[in-house]
């Protein structure tokens, strides 16, 4: 029995969340919607994941961050990331209407490159939220990443490297990268499926309305489902490591079939607690337009 096979087999004994069966084909064909991203083609003489690499070593952390923003925002993205997979979410309160939520998630973290050739780039809080407002995107909540996990059709497991300042450099980043490619290859991962399990999430946390200066990490769950990084703001706004990645959230969900916004969802007292632990998010828009801007005065770690 292949790797893959019994890394889907544990998937399926997490009894956790699981599409629904009747609803995939709707679904798929709401996330397959051109109107669910705006990111623009990929330019034919755009850069590989290797030469993009390549250019971001020995410079500063500031100008890395404005080469990936305008690798990405120019379409400088792989195409397998752009078909959008479903993640289903369901109310179980007791007395209340049952409400399914359709998320369309981007199937792996942001990179920049091809198919063929691509970077898993770690990014700052700012850049990922920028860019994502630039292409109709939004961030996950812990909750969403949990349900991303569990309905993933890859887990891969976390692969720590050592503690350093390194840690937050391109070096670390390319190794982190190939030792990812390395475990796709060995569970035949295609591209595009949805996978998870290689990298911590970027999220929305009403925590960061009174902490603008920092950045919120969650998730990286090893292959029995349980997140090893939990709910944290530790950091600042401009702290970027190897594990750092970007998943994207398109803002138009499914709610009972119909379409809404994911930003409004999060503040609806009745939807708000199937996509947050932590119930609704005030003002979810203006807290994300607050975070998308750099501060002057970063944070002391």
């Amino acid at each position: 029995m292949s790797r893959r096979i019994i890394v889907a087999l544990a998937a399926t004994a997490l009894g956790v969340l699981a599409c629904l069966p009747l609803r995939v084909w709707a679904d798929e064909s709401f996330c397959a919607q051109p109107s669910q991203t705006r990111i623009p083609s990929r330019p034919a003489s755009a850069l590989t994941g290797s030469e993009i690499a390549a250019r971001l070593e020995g410079i500063g952390d500031d100008a890395r961050e404005e080469v990936i923003r305008g690798e990405l925002l120019a379409g400088n993205i792989p195409q397998f990331l752009r078909r959008l997979r479903p993640v289903e979410l369901t109310s179980d309160a007791p007395g209340v209407e049952t409400a399914h939520i359709t998320a369309c998630v981007m199937p792996d973290y942001l990179a920049v490159g091809s198919d063929e050739d691509y970077l898993l780039v770690p990014m700052r809080l700012g850049t990922a939220l920028s860019v994502a407002a630039r292409f109709g995107f939004t961030l996950p909540t812990p909750a969403l990443v949990d349900a991303i996990y569990a309905q993933s059709a890859v887990h891969l497991a976390p692969q720590p490297l050592p503690a350093s300042v390194a840690m937050r450099s391109i070096g670390y980043f390319r190794t982190h990268d190939a030792l990812v490619r390395a475990q796709r290859l060995e569970v035949e991962a295609v591209p595009g499926e949805l996978i998870s399990g290689h990298m911590k999430d970027l999220v929305l946390t009403q925590r960061l309305r009174t902490n603008l200066e920092r950045v919120a990490i969650y998730g990286w769950h090893a292959l029995d489902g349980r997140p090893i990084q939990p709910l944290s703001t530790v950091h600042g706004w401009h702290y970027v490591d190897y594990s750092h990645g970007v998943r994207l959230v398109s803002t138009r969900i499914l709610v009972n079939d119909t379409p809404r916004e994911l930003l409004q969802a999060m503040q609806d007292a009745l939807l708000a607690p199937i996509l947050s632990y932590e119930g609704a998010i005030s003002e979810v828009s203006d807290l994300v337009a607050q975070l998308s801007r750099p501060h002057s005065q970063p944070a002391a770690r």
